[in-house]
């Protein structure tokens, strides 16, 4: 019995200004990731606000969602197997520093906040977030 699931993954500002989105595209595809669905925008701050809303009570809130809105993002609707939990692997702890190697965020993110990536943490919130993003 197969266990396809879809996540959402997100190609953060960071990585778009440096044009690192056909590698991390690359990544997905080589882990066996298909990409469902794709789309190239650039989300207002209410919208940030929106999305990262189960944040809000967190210090690091408003400069999260200035960071999400200050540039072009690529959101995708990742799926294989395990999705969820295989794409919080590849990507690596939130802080590069102390992603592991061979991680995206190792490989790529600059800082915590410009971390190149996001990634759903559970099913539930996989749902919401393609929800959000890719609203039927």
């Amino acid at each position: 019995m197969s266990n396809i699931e879809q996540t959402l993954s997100i190609i953060k500002p960071d990585a778009i200004e440096r044009n690192l989105q056909d590698k991390i595209k690359n990544e997905f595809k080589n882990n066996g990731f298909e990409i469902a669905k794709e789309k190239k925008i650039h989300i207002s701050k209410q919208e940030a606000e929106q999305f990262y809303k189960v944040h809000e009570t967190k210090p690091f809130y408003n400069d999260l969602c200035n960071y999400l809105s200050s540039g072009p993002i690529i959101v995708m609707a990742l799926q294989k197997n395990n999705a969820v939990l295989d794409n919080r692997k590849l990507m690596g702890a939130t802080n590069p520093k102390e992603a592991e190697e061979g991680t995206l965020r190792k490989k790529y993110g600059i800082s915590i906040d410009k971390n190149s990536v996001h990634g759903s943490d559970s099913l539930d919130n996989a749902k919401i977030e393609l929800e959000f993003f890719f609203k039927s």
